[in-house]
Formats: structure tokens, sequence, C-alpha cells
């Protein structure tokens, strides 16, 4: 053995290497893991492959994103994509509506009052919140208590946008986090739209203009109707506001407003998509759980979920609608695929929407709550037939995304044959999976959503952000550019939750929009 001596100056170096040393590995030790950066293991690398090119993981992965309790492979990812559609919109349209992450600016629509209403940061924060991101979190919450106000809506306001999006978005911000603000600008948005419910018939006006408190239908609905998912949705988001803030204005609305509804003529307990703006009577007799109609069954189920089942007349009027809908509105093709129609004058489409697949994820809903074994089971059954109905339009497709239209005939199963073949980055076919695999746990449906996460950022993803896609047979066809804020509500919030245990159903019921609200 060799024997080693030290002179004073090697002794000095060696205790100041030993230094360094021992303070880099406290250095290490006291790190949080909230700033590591998430570099997947090998396994983990075969999402990431020449076959799929589209996949940028390390534009997705370089970014400091926070390992929180729970996390894995898919959830990171999705976070990954959270991120980066946030830091497009920041950089690119800050405070805007949305962000066009084609041309790299702000995006407007004619529902949010103007364009320095935040609806991407409103609809944004608490998945944000959710996801733990809480850097961003904060940016969110700063710019909403130093630059947001009501003030700046001086255009035209949806009722039901800002409802489901701006209130619903603040709520569940004062429901996750307890500050106090978030429930006054709720308060003050829905003290801006009461105006709307002074109307002939007793529902409210589809518009609110706040400058001058005109309010208004659609001029492009018939008679300038009332629209059924618009006044029939509020109700969640206004009931919560008066149990929080003790002032039954809010919820006596939306009561009223349901009466209303009930109170008229019906053929087999379904309703209309469009009532009178006099007397409030249905004008046509077109059903459908897509547009126009779809959230409003969603509510009747959900108002009884968050009352803790003690409002039994909006269970009631569920219970007759969705009995109805199985009997007279879901049927099978002739390729043995289960759909939805809809009904137009007695008659049945052979068609679905896009936005009726939120259907899964209600009867799915429902079924959890059934106690009868037998009729839980036929619920199941016919969520799970919906929800690979839905799924089979994503794999018909050349991108691996579904249209904004599906049709069925004795040839066609589940493929857009209209013209109607856009994805908006939509979110109801990961919201009805997301559904059925927290109620049935069966492995299957968390691989469904993790398919479209991976389809998604192959072909939505840009520079900027994510975009739809113009046609999803012919990708060549290009894209619309924009942004959804509810891209970031839902989306990549039910995506995100497939993969967690987080926000769970035993206490939680998310809003039309994807805003969690507590059982109360």
């Amino acid at each position: 053995m060799r024997t080693v001596y030290f002179n004073r100056k090697s002794l000095f170096i060696l205790l100041v290497v030993i230094g360094i040393s021992v303070l880099c590995i406290i250095t290490l030790i006291n790190s949080d893991v909230n700033n590591i950066i998430f570099k997947p293991t090998t396994n983990d690398n075969s999402i990431f492959n020449d076959k799929n090119p589209h996949l940028h993981p390390k534009d997705i992965l370089s970014h400091k994103i926070k390992i929180s309790k729970g996390d894995n492979k898919q959830s990171l990812f999705v976070k990954g994509m959270m991120k980066h559609a946030w830091d497009g919109y920041k950089k690119y349209a800050w405070g805007a509506n949305e962000l066009n992450s084609i041309q790299k600016m702000a995006s407007s629509q004619g529902i949010f009052g103007g364009t320095k209403m935040p609806a991407t940061i409103v609809d944004a924060a608490d998945t944000l919140f959710i996801m733990d991101m809480m850097d961003e979190f904060k940016d969110a919450q700063d710019y909403i208590f130093n630059h947001y106000t009501i003030k700046d809506a001086v255009r035209s306001l949806s009722v039901f946008e800002m409802t489901i999006r701006f209130i619903g978005g603040f709520l569940s911000l004062y429901a996750l986090t307890g500050n106090d603000k978030y429930k006054i600008y709720a308060k003050e948005l829905a003290d801006v739209l009461l105006v709307a419910f002074n109307s002939p018939s007793g529902l409210p006006y589809n518009i609110v203009v706040p400058t001058t408190n005109n309010t208004m239908n659609y001029n492009w609905v018939t008679n300038n109707a009332h629209i059924l998912a618009d006044v029939g949705t509020l109700h969640l988001e206004f009931e919560y506001l008066s149990h929080i803030t003790g002032n039954p204005i809010y919820r006596d609305k939306v009561v009223k407003t349901r009466e209303i509804i009930e109170n008229q003529k019906k053929v087999d307990n379904l309703y209309g998509l469009y009532l009178s703006k006099t007397d409030g009577h249905f004008v046509t007799k077109e059903v459908s759980l897509g547009a126009m109609g779809d959230s409003f069954y969603e509510y009747l189920l959900k108002e009884w979920i968050i009352s803790k089942k003690e409002d039994t007349i909006a269970f009631d009027m569920y219970k007759k609608a969705s009995e109805n809908i199985r009997k007279k509105m879901i049927i099978k093709s002739s390729g043995n695929f289960t759909y939805l129609v809809e009904l137009k004058n007695g008659k049945l489409t052979n068609k679905m929407s896009h936005l009726s697949c939120f259907s899964v994820g209600m009867f799915a809903l429902e079924a959890y709550y059934e106690t009868d074994e037998v009729k839980k089971n036929e619920l199941l059954d016919v969520a799970e037939e919906l929800g690979k109905t839905c799924y089979e339009s994503y794999k018909k497709s050349e991108v691996g995304l579904g249209p904004e239209m599906f049709h069925f005939d004795s040839t066609h199963d589940a493929i857009s044959l209209t013209g109607e073949v856009q994805y908006y980055l939509r979110p109801e076919v990961i919201e009805g999976i997301y559904y059925l695999y927290k109620i049935t746990g069966k492995e299957m449906y968390r691989e469904w959503n993790w398919d479209i996460a991976q389809k998604i950022e192959k072909w939505c993803r840009n520079d900027a952000g994510y975009q739809g896609i113009k046609n999803v047979y012919k990708p060549t066809y290009g894209f619309d550019g924009t942004q959804q804020s509810f891209f970031l509500a839902e989306t990549l919030k039910y995506l995100y939750l497939t993969f967690t245990d987080k926000i769970p159903l035993t206490e939680w019921v998310f809003n039309t929009e994807a805003h969690p609200l507590p059982l109360h």
C-alpha cells in the first residue's frame, strides 16, 4: 500500500474541494422537486419514435414541469401540452380572448364583451391549479386581480358563455383556493347578467350589452326564440353563487327558468330546442343532445348531484327525459354501432354530433348513482356503446381525431358525409371516455384517451400553441389557427384527470366548461 503524504498546500486544496462537494450535495438535497426537468425513462421513449415524427419531446419536456404526487408519464405529457398552450397564449395574446396560433396574435369572438376580456386566462386558471402548475397559475391570478374588470366588457355578452366560462371559472377558483376575490368577480358579472331575465317569457335573453343594459336573442334563430341550452345551462353556477353569497336572487332566477321550461307542453318528456320569446312554449319539435340542447339535460342530473340529492325536481325531470332519450333517440346502425340521433318533427336523423358525445359521460354518471343493479348495468351498457361509437369516429379519420358530425347508413358507420369534417379541439369525446374510465375502472379507456392526446399533439400543435383541423380526412387542407379557450379549460383538463386521482367525482361536479364545483 502506498503511503500518501500531504503538505499544507495540498491539505488546503483538499479541504476546499471537500467543502465545495459538501455544498453541492446540500444544494441537491434541498433543491425543490418542483424544479426538476422531467426526462422520460428508456421505456417512456417508446412514445417518441421515428414512426411518430410530429411529437416533440424535447420541446415539451425541456420546460421545468412540476412533478406532483401521482404524476406519471401520461399526466406529465398532458402537463407539457398545457405548458405549451399557455406559454403561446401568454407570449402572443396575453389578456385577449384567445390565441390565433398560426398568426401568433390575439383572436377575438363576439361573445365575450370585447377584446380585453381574458377568456383564456379565466378558463385555464383552475386547470393550472389542478395540474399544480403554480408559476403559471400565479401569472393567471395576478392578471385577474390586477387587470381584469367587467368594465372592459363594452360589447355584447353571451349570457350562456359568460356564465359557463367566466362565472363558472371564478366560482371554481373560489372553491379551490378559498380566495374571496373570485367570489366577488363572479357576483359582479352575475349582477350584470341579471337584466337578461327581464323578458316577456320569463326566460333569460341570450345577449346582454352591459354599457346600455340592452337585451336580445340571436337574430339568426327563427322568430328570435330562446335556445334551450342557453336558458337551461345557468343553474349550477347561479345556485352555487347564492349558496356562497347568501343572496337568493341568483338561485331564484334559475329555479324560475326551470319551472317555465318544465311547464311547457312536451312530447315524450323531451324538450324542444327553441322556446317562444313571448310565453316560453316550444316553437319547434326539434330535439337534440347536440348543439342548442346538450347541456340542458346534463345540468338536470348535475343539479341533483351537487345538491347531495336534495333537488328532486331536477332529478325527476332528468329521469323522465333520460328514459325517453334511450327509448326514442338511441339506435343501432347496420354495422352494429350504437348512436344518438336527433329528432326533427318526430323523424329520426342518421347522424350524431361530436357535441352529443358528452352524453357518454352523462349516462355513465347516471349509472354511478343508480341503486338498481339491473338499471345500472343497462345505463353503463348505453354509455359504453356510445363511447365506442364516438371513439370510432376518431379512428376512422386520417388523423385519429373526430369530425363535427358523423353519419350512419347501409355502407358507412361514424364517418362524416356532409362536409362537417372539422376538429375544433373539442373535449366531448375525451370527457365521455374520462367518465367511463373513472366509473368502470377499465384500463382500455385510459388507453383511448392516451391515444387521443398523442394525436392532438401530432396534428394540432404548432410553434405557438394548438389549432383546429379543417378536415380530419384530408389534413392537407390545413388548420384554422384558433386555440380555443375550452381547449385549456376542458380538453386538457379531462385528459389530465384521466391519468390522475384529483377532483374525485364523489366531491365535485363539473360544469359544462369543466370547471369543478363542490357538492353542497
